[in-house]
């Protein structure tokens, strides 16, 4: 089987390659081309163009950023449908909007390819572990066929439904994931104003029952005074104006989108989603 990879960022970096280090025959292409360089030292095929990746393939991978890329990826002047996609497989990978997806979809159909949206929950770290959980919607019979390799990306493989449904699963998560991430910046701070240490409150969160291995993860960068981007404030921000505009209207979750709308435009987009903690000061 031979794979191709699209977006070699913090995330499809990492996820490529253990794909290569499982044995599989992969090439990859990225519109930055310096964050090809690795690859070509490890020996591994690179594609000038999408549109040459996919007639090299026969499951293609995409981690990219929004869907903006997306449609780009697809419908430009050498996308992903000027080139051979009849038999071929495409996961999408990347944190996007069910309705990119539903179209991307019906235009792979139309040229006799199957389109999985499979975005993931999980960071760098579990990235490089092969311990994300992916959340896949489309065609329950193309998800099968692509399971060995989503299993080789991380611990769980769910199956949530129809096209699109992997992607309103993945913006629900980030959803939760924004509430929780301000929730700890804004008890750190409160505890601050009554004069406890954070050491000593993140001692006793981590000894509670709200313990978990995100607030601990996020817990020690706050400690460590680490903005330093494990997953940038500007993709959550992204991820929860998708929410909104898929109808999300939740009090939480309303005040949160709203929060990093505002942290993102105070010059704190490329640090972490826990920078919202700076912003709240």
């Amino acid at each position: 089987m031979k794979i191709g990879w699209i977006g070699l960022g913090n995330m499809g970096n990492p996820m490529s390659q253990r794909l290569i280090k499982a044995g599989y025959e992969v090439q990859v292409y990225n519109r930055t081309k310096e964050k090809e360089e690795h690859f070509k030292q490890q020996g591994i095929l690179t594609a000038a163009t999408s549109c040459e990746l996919i007639n090299a393939t026969d499951v293609l991978f995409i981690m990219v950023s929004d869907d903006a890329a997306i449609r780009e990826l697809f419908c430009g002047v050498e996308g992903l449908l000027k080139g051979e996609i009849t038999g071929k497989i495409i996961v999408n990978m990347s944190t996007v909007s069910p309705t990119i997806s539903r179209e991307m979809s019906a235009l792979c159909t139309q040229h006799g390819g199957d389109y999985l949206d499979a975005p993931v929950s999980g960071s760098v770290k579990p990235a490089e572990e092969g311990t994300l959980v992916v959340i896949a919607g489309g065609d329950r019979e193309v998800f099968e066929k692509v399971k060995p390799l989503l299993d080789q990306l991380g611990r769980l493989s769910v199956y949530v439904g129809e096209c699109g449904a992997g992607n309103a699963a993945k913006l629900a998560v980030n959803t939760l994931l924004g509430i929780i991430t301000q929730g700890l910046a804004e008890v750190t701070l409160f505890a601050g104003q009554k004069g406890i240490r954070k050491e000593d409150l993140l001692t006793i969160i981590a000894n509670s029952a709200m313990v978990s291995p995100f607030i601990k993860m996020k817990s020690d960068a706050i400690l460590q005074n680490n903005f330093d981007a494990a997953f940038a404030l500007r993709h959550l921000a992204k991820d929860l104006r998708l929410a909104k505009a898929e109808g999300m209207d939740e009090p939480l979750g309303n005040a949160v989108c709203q929060s990093y709308q505002d942290a993102e435009k105070a010059n704190l987009a490329d640090e972490d989603i826990i920078a919202i903690m700076k912003y709240l000061q």
